[in-house]
């Protein structure tokens, strides 16, 4: 009978062996989005965007308040995320359950013909949030939904229908929590930077100069993964698929896409329906 092999340390690391991610949040579809959106284009960065299908036409008293057309969200958005914010963003705890569903379902049902693909992600309107909130969206496909609760953290979630950010761009403290986690080097963990906000804000408190140092600042690092939140959600949906055989010797990744492994400080790419020795 053969001997076990040596137990050997063995992560999930994020694509291409990376350890930290960065993600970005922005609500409700609002004319500054375009300037934010060409931004994040510029500096390789990727947002989540939360919009509302039932509030394109309300009549609005300052420029920055002008919703984009949904007409335009297919070419605008292309390479980040849409996701939901529910239909007229009330605070959507305080809904009979039969009003929270319609409200997350329609919104949905509209921007995927909108997008032309799944929609499954959500941010809490008005950051209103119960178990009720979260068992409708369960029950209507969504898969990560965003809270406005500031956790000045690095720590990845436990729960993505509860996903409390990083912290608000406007926090006294963001500066300081982004030059840190760019400085963040040990590997013992995953580590996320999650930064969420409106982009009317920027025209509204006149401080774009805020995201635009920040953009400079984190652009191009090679140990950061920049994602979108559905594919932060749907790369750890792989990674836990992952069948790593009990020596260490081996693992099988079920899945399509390519999921990656630290082993023994060697990072190796395990290719998706494949078998790859360790």
């Amino acid at each position: 009978m053969s001997k076990a092999r040596k137990l050997r340390n063995i992560y999930t690391t994020f694509p291409e062996g990376r350890h930290k991610v960065l993600t970005l949040s922005y609500d409700d579809g609002k004319i500054p989005d375009r300037k934010l959106v060409a931004l994040f284009n510029e500096h390789g960065l990727k947002g989540t965007f939360n919009v509302n299908s039932g509030l394109e036409k309300n009549k609005f008293k300052n420029d920055y308040d002008e919703r984009i057309p949904m007409s335009e969200y297919k070419k605008l958005y292309k390479g980040h995320e849409i996701a939901c914010h529910s239909v007229l963003h009330p605070t959507i705890a305080r809904s009979p359950k039969e009003q929270m569903v319609r409200q997350i379902i329609e919104d949905r049902r509209s921007l995927e013909e909108i997008m032309g693909y799944t929609v499954r992600g959500f941010a809490y309107p008005n950051g209103s949030c119960s178990e009720d909130v979260k068992d409708a969206l369960k029950a209507c496909g969504i898969r990560h939904a965003r809270t406005v609760v500031s956790t000045h953290s690095y720590d990845m979630p436990t729960d993505f229908l509860m996903w409390n950010p990083t912290c608000h761009h406007g926090d006294s403290s963001f500066e300081d929590l982004y030059k840190d986690f760019i400085k963040v080097h040990k590997r013992q963990y995953m580590y996320m930077l999650y930064v969420w906000g409106h982009s009317y804000e920027f025209e509204r408190d006149k401080n774009f100069d805020i995201i635009e140092k920040f953009s400079k600042k984190i652009e191009n690092k090679s140990d950061i993964w920049y994602a979108t939140n559905i594919e932060i959600v749907d790369y750890l949906d792989r990674a836990e698929r992952v069948q790593v055989s009990v020596n260490g010797d081996f693992a099988y990744n079920p899945s399509a896409e390519s999921i990656w492994l630290e082993v023994d400080k060697k990072i190796i790419e395990l290719k998706g329906g494949k078998c790859t020795e360790l």
